[in-house]
């Protein structure tokens, strides 16, 4: 399984040939993701962060690899998320602002993988991620099973693909199981 199942996508783009399914207009309630989530927007917003000081700072070319490929599949979800949250009348904002969601990469977060390094940073990272991307497939799972959108279902379904496959990547490289301890 590749943990970038979006590699390709161009932001706003669907598979070749395909067109979204028009699907019910901004002021239906149908039209909103199930339990007034917008999908997984919110937990992404300082992942590339994170992300990014890993591919600086991680004590291994494997994870510094595999930090970069996660930062462009992140990048590529939001590409394909925004234009879905616009077209269901949704805000491209962080409506979770100020919360400390379960899996939300925090600044206090950020500010302790600045501050760490070696072992303690790729432990950290490590384990950050892994939260959030256990956290982070939770509300697609739910948009999946409860969703009334053809197409937020298809976009929910390939982000719990890729949150998946990267959660099962670090047990093949180098020293990463033995940060996570």
């Amino acid at each position: 399984m590749s943990a970038r199942p979006f590699a390709g996508v161009r932001p706003g783009a669907h598979a070749p040939g395909r067109r979204p399914p028009p699907g019910p207009g901004p002021q239906d309630p149908h039209d909103r993701p199930t339990a007034a989530r917008p999908l997984p927007a919110p937990l992404l917003s300082a992942l590339p962060v994170l992300l990014a000081l890993a591919a600086d700072r991680a004590t291994t070319p494997p994870l510094r690899a595999f930090a970069t490929r996660l930062r462009s599949g992140q990048e590529a979800e939001l590409g394909c998320l925004r234009p879905l949250l616009a077209r269901m009348g949704l805000p491209d904002s962080d409506v979770h602002a100020g919360h400390d969601m379960p899996g939300m990469v925090t600044e206090r977060d950020l500010a302790a993988a600045r501050a760490a390094g070696g072992a303690a940073f790729d432990r950290l990272f490590l384990t950050r991620l892994r939260d959030h991307l256990r956290h982070s497939a939770q509300v697609p799972r739910s948009e999946i099973t409860a969703g009334a959108r053809a197409d937020a279902k298809e976009l929910a379904a390939a982000l719990v693909t890729a949150r998946e496959a990267a959660l099962a990547e670090p047990a093949g490289l180098p020293g990463a199981a033995r940060a996570l301890g």
